[in-house]
């Protein structure tokens, strides 16, 4: 959509006011590595992401299959074999795919959602899109063959077990008997009847794929709980942020209402620029890189001022803008997703159900916060959470 210069201007900024509303809590609570060096201008940020010999850091090196590292989760792989298992998923992720086959998830499963916010009046938002975000992560990899609302429940079980301060005194005690108990509930409710309709008959999605990769039952357990993670939990957060702005700017609302997929999509991209939900990415030098006093060095990517980085953004870093990445020329969300050969897979995916949802959400009448939502924080994933926020509208049969 071509906007105008009437509406353009509605959005131009000529002050620095800052519009965040997660940036006090990501200040106070965002951490880098231990002895890492912190990386905050873009150029930087991006040269590290597309170095093709950089490592992952700050991962979870337990969830590595050390007997088969080729069957670990694509998020912790690197050079070769990561750039093979991102090729043989990238179908997944695709335009055409999210066209002909995910966008009807998304559209039937907010309906669905939506028709009971309607009939009841009111809905908690953080819930509704976690549900939402489920059924299409679920869609994509192949988590069907049990009640969404189930797997909705046991996702967030398997994650929040793992959280530091769960279980006081106790957590040594307690810790690695309630992931055990978590990640083997999703296991025999999930996962392995997903497993075993696929071992009858192969369908297009994620777990039909590892089972042709020779994956074991373990390893397709543990891809399934790193998609949870990626797939689900982070775009429920970025729905609820992306509705906050929305259903607090008028303006703002009025354009996404009246704007084409292309306009709606800015004004996300715009919101998570300013609002990125992972707050740090770590990269590693290798110790067998010829670069001097780099090897084996830790990089954290603060991702919140590489986003806000004047020499890529523009003027005014923390106005929202939706104009600014058609201005600048860069993509809109920035790095928001991440950046080089592990940006997000399902960057698109995530875009494309939250405008969705978001486009059905604010058309419902008389739609409002009756409770705005309280803000959190995830130390482990390095992110800002929205819950308890409460939606109301006109009800209606």
């Amino acid at each position: 959509m071509q906007t105008t210069p009437e509406a353009e201007a509605k959005f131009a900024v000529h002050d620095d006011r800052d519009e965040r509303k997660s940036a006090r809590l990501a200040g106070e609570r965002t951490r880098a590595e231990p002895g890492a060096r912190v990386v905050g201008g873009f150029a930087s940020a991006r040269e590290i992401l597309r170095n093709g010999r950089m490592q992952q850091a700050g991962l979870d090196s337990a969830a590595i299959d050390k007997k088969h590292p080729e069957h670990a989760p694509v998020f912790y792989m690197d050079g070769e074999m990561h750039r093979k298992k991102r090729a043989a998923i990238a179908r997944f992720f695709t335009p055409k795919a999210i066209a002909t086959r995910y966008r009807q998830v998304m559209e039937r499963t907010t309906d669905a959602l939506l028709d009971r916010v309607r009939k009841a009046g009111q809905g908690r938002l953080d819930d509704i899109s976690f549900e939402l975000a489920v059924a299409v992560a679920a869609d994509i990899v192949g988590l069907t063959e049990s009640g969404q609302a189930g797997l909705a429940k046991r996702i967030e079980a398997c994650l929040t077990s793992q959280r530091p301060g769960r279980w006081g005194l106790l957590r040594p005690v307690l810790l690695p008997v309630m992931v055990r108990y978590h990640a083997l509930n999703l296991f025999y409710r999930d996962v392995r009847p997903a497993i075993r309709a696929r071992r009858l008959a192969r369908r297009d999605d994620v777990i039909s794929h590892l089972i042709d990769e020779g994956y074991s039952e373990r390893a397709i357990l543990v891809e399934c709980m790193t998609y949870g993670a990626a797939g689900m939990v982070t775009t429920r957060e970025f729905i609820v942020m992306a509705a906050w702005h929305l259903l607090e700017r008028d303006a703002l609302r009025a354009r996404f209402l009246s704007g084409g997929e292309d306009d709606q999509i800015a004004i996300l991209e715009e919101i998570l620029r300013l609002e990125p939900v992972a707050a740090m990415l770590h990269r590693r030098c290798p110790e067998d890189v010829a670069a001097g006093n780099l090897a084996g060095t830790v990089f954290s990517i603060d991702i919140r001022a590489v986003n806000a980085d004047e020499s890529v953004v523009g003027t005014c870093p923390h106005a929202l803008d939706p104009d600014r990445g058609r201005r600048m020329k860069v993509a809109g969300g920035f790095m928001s997703f991440g950046d080089g050969a592990h940006r997000c897979p399902g960057a698109q995916v995530a875009t494309h159900e939250t405008r969705v949802f978001l486009d059905r959400l604010l058309r419902l009448p008389g739609i409002r916060f009756a409770r705005k939502p309280d803000m959190n924080w995830c130390d482990m994933l390095m992110s800002y959470e929205l819950r308890n926020a409460i939606v109301v509208c006109d009800r209606g049969g």
